[in-house]
């Protein structure tokens, strides 16, 4: 069983990702390879001076691979709680986690298969997303959604913040007590 899964690879669940897998959280990723990013030029990130989607989602993961988070290509299809966990059903495995993360970008298909509450989205061209708290609760106990899916505006360095903030609640969660990730430069 994982601590975490994040159900997205692209920027709010790559970043969601690096935080909990750098936490020493058995975190698991799984991607459908279907994210919006893959399709833009960035010249609006910060920190960078152009990037392509593509590469931007790549270098994400790559970090969190790093760190320990396991990549598996699936779509997830339905979220179930039980036992103290989730099992997440897709298109051809079964996982089980403790907590999981919904950052599916502008897709919410999951939502009605889980039984998940939406509301009406307010960015242009995003139909509906996850009724969750300020923290990146949903209605399902243990399930978060973080980035578009979550009701954030759809630019990228906006999405990643919002999977950090959303990972370091669930590892605060986890570990009884805030939790803070700053590394120190070395001199």
């Amino acid at each position: 069983m994982y601590d975490i899964a994040i159900i997205g690879g692209g920027p709010a669940g790559a970043s969601a990702a690096i935080f909990t897998a750098k936490a020493g959280k058995k975190t698991l990723v799984i991607d459908n390879d279907h994210s919006v990013t893959k399709r833009a030029w960035l010249e609006n990130h910060y920190g960078v001076d152009g990037i392509t989607g593509p590469d931007l989602v790549a270098i994400g993961q790559k970090q969190a691979a790093k760190f320990g988070a396991t990549f598996v290509t699936a779509k997830a299809t339905k979220l179930s709680a039980g036992n103290g966990s989730i099992t997440i059903e897709t298109d051809g495995e079964t996982y089980e986690a403790g907590h999981v993360i919904i950052a599916t970008g502008m897709f919410t298909d999951i939502a009605e298969a889980s039984g998940i509450r939406t509301k009406p989205g307010t960015e242009p061209r995003i139909k509906t997303v996850f009724d969750c708290t300020p923290e990146g609760r949903t209605s399902l106990d243990n399930v978060w959604a973080a980035g578009t899916a979550a009701g954030v505006s759809m630019h990228t360095i906006i999405t990643a913040g919002d999977g950090a903030k959303v990972a370091i609640n669930v590892i605060s969660e986890l570990n009884g007590e805030r939790y803070v990730d700053h590394d120190v430069l070395k001199v």
